[in-house]
């Protein structure tokens, strides 16, 4: 059976894929509607079109948080001759120019733990995006204002938060994780508090903040995390101004040991002028 979307404030509906607890977001205006995010395959797609459907027959606009597979991969899918997509310009550069690297390293990074899912993703057709945001663009979806933002470097250099102004709603794509540790491997640890203090700055006690993966959660969430991320970001510099070897610095990550020695290397090539 195909999971439902959630209402989690009005007109915003939050569906969150089993395989890897990705969130898609639904907002549904006066006659219009917009899909944050597609999913990894074709078939998720499907689903996720299903879904959608049984909620709401508007044609949609889609939006990419970034350009990660689990993100992107649907947009053939869901996406007609007529559908505009955006993301940031950098994302879009790389689902535009370098399909083959992105479907490769989606094939890499699954293969072992999700074999089935690696070879459809080896195969998916890829869809770039048809505008690109730079730092700010707003939408009219249905009469609903929605603000494309993006906040600088973080989880990677592409990330774009979507903000829904009227129902109080911010969807923080990767930039923000419940369901593990934030994901460094594309990252920009010495930044990414930088992200999530200009994404803070548009909470209110009672914003719903729809994470990449996980459970939606508020500001006090996103608040602790960001705190995490500055701690992460200090120990980097400190162990780079020491040289002292990135595991030395993973074994004080208040994300782990692995996510922390990601994190380390990261910064340092940040710090080394390298990333």
């Amino acid at each position: 059976m195909t999971a439902g979307f959630a209402e989690v404030a009005p007109g915003v509906h939050v569906r969150r894929e089993p395989l890897l607890a990705v969130n898609v977001v639904l907002v549904v205006g006066d006659g219009a509607a917009l899909l944050v995010d597609t999913l990894s395959t074709a078939g998720q797609a499907r689903e996720l079109a299903a879904a959608a459907r049984a909620v709401t027959p508007y044609p949609w606009t889609i939006v990419n948080t970034h350009h990660h597979f689990d993100h992107c991969f649907g947009n053939a899918t869901l996406a007609g001759p007529d559908t505009a997509v955006y993301t940031h310009a950098q994302a879009a550069a790389m689902l535009r120019d370098r399909p083959d690297a992105l479907r490769r390293a989606a094939y890499e990074e699954m293969r072992a733990e999700q074999p089935a899912l690696a070879e459809e993703l080896a195969r998916t057709e890829l869809r770039a995006p048809t505008h690109e945001v730079v730092e700010e663009t707003v939408l009219d979806v249905g009469g609903r204002r929605v603000v494309l933002r993006h906040p600088g470097h973080g989880h990677t250099d592409a990330d774009l938060l979507v903000h829904v102004p009227d129902a109080d709603v911010l969807v923080a794509g990767d930039l923000v994780e419940q369901s593990g540790p934030p994901a460094f491997e594309e990252s920009y640890p010495l930044q990414w508090p930088d992200a999530l203090a200009d994404l803070l700055r548009l909470t209110t006690p009672a914003t719903v903040v729809v994470p990449g993966h996980g459970e939606p959660v508020g500001a006090d969430f996103v608040r602790d995390q960001h705190a995490q991320l500055a701690r992460q970001a200090w120990l980097i510099r400190a162990g780079h101004t020491g040289s002292a070897p990135p595991e030395r610095v993973a074994a004080e990550s208040p994300f782990g040991a692995r996510p922390g020695l990601i994190a380390a290397r990261r910064g340092y090539a940040e710090l080394d002028g390298t990333a």
